[in-house]
């Protein structure tokens, strides 16, 4: 069976590269687009005769099937704006978007209670596998390795480390047991003195069109381990946010689940 999803934000990057996909794969349908009143026109040129757009997602949740997913990558108000739209109509909502403050996932845990909602910083299925290995790695490797994050996206990146890079960096702080708000470092620079053994740097490069790059340096004596991650295209993402509407269709409200919960 088909699974129907609208995306909101459909003219953007990631959502132009969501709509392709699901037109493309007889597993899913593309039942609507939503996108503000400045991109709608031609979000309708690109869409006509496929589906139903919109600027206005409830307007456009009446006309498609009860059991469609939304998929949602755009800016933390807008998700969460979805977010509260899911619950008034008991649909299941995918959210990639980055850059959430703490108190507003907070207000997504609350959300998730009510309807199936998962939100994930990256969508990729090998940066989730990435996020299983690196705590093995922490505990193996011991006391003496220093742990550095950097991460790579193209110029027009609006948040600042990537929302998967302090993914990772939580789950290196996890394994050690630190808070990773005491120890993350995203800036040095002049005399500041030795590095602390209790820190995790987290740098970002932005240029050009970069899609997604991210490495963890593992540093100890005598050695040095790199595990990189590199995104060739944003159907990588689409992919996986397609894959996780077609998971969370069945799942039940309670949690905000993640793509942790969809590998198992």
């Amino acid at each position: 069976m088909s699974i129907s999803v609208v995306v909101v934000g459909a003219n953007g990057r990631m959502g132009r590269t969501i709509c392709d996909v699901a037109q493309n794969s007889s597993e899913y349908v593309l039942v609507g687009g939503v996108d503000s009143p400045a991109h709608v026109a031609e979000l309708s040129l690109r869409m006509v005769g496929k589906c139903p757009v919109s600027d206005n997602l409830p307007d456009l949740l009446t006309r498609v099937p009860e059991k469609s997913v939304i998929i949602d990558f755009t800016a933390p108000e807008v998700s969460l704006a979805s977010a509260r739209i899911a619950v008034e109509r008991g649909m299941a909502l995918v959210i990639g978007t980055t850059g959430l403050s703490s108190q507003q996932l907070e207000i997504l845990q609350n959300l998730a209670t009510k309807t199936p909602i998962l939100w994930s910083s990256n969508m990729s299925i090998g940066i989730n596998v990435m996020r299983k290995v690196l705590p093995e790695l922490v505990k193996a490797l011991g006391p003496d390795y220093d742990m550095e994050i950097m991460e790579i996206h193209h110029k027009h990146k609006k948040d600042s480390p990537s929302g998967t890079a302090l993914t990772l960096a939580e789950s290196l702080a996890k394994a050690k047991n630190w808070d990773l708000q005491n120890v993350r470092c995203s800036s040095r620079d002049g005399l500041i003195g030795e590095r602390p053994q209790q820190q995790i740097g987290v740098q970002a490069l932005r240029g050009g069109d970069v899609v997604g790059v991210h490495t963890v340096y593992f540093m100890g004596p005598g050695e040095r381990i790199e595990v990189t991650h590199h995104a060739h295209s944003r159907e990588n993402f689409a992919r996986g946010a397609l894959r996780a509407a077609a998971w969370l269709v069945d799942q039940k409200p309670g949690k905000l689940y993640g793509v942790q919960d969809m590998l198992g």
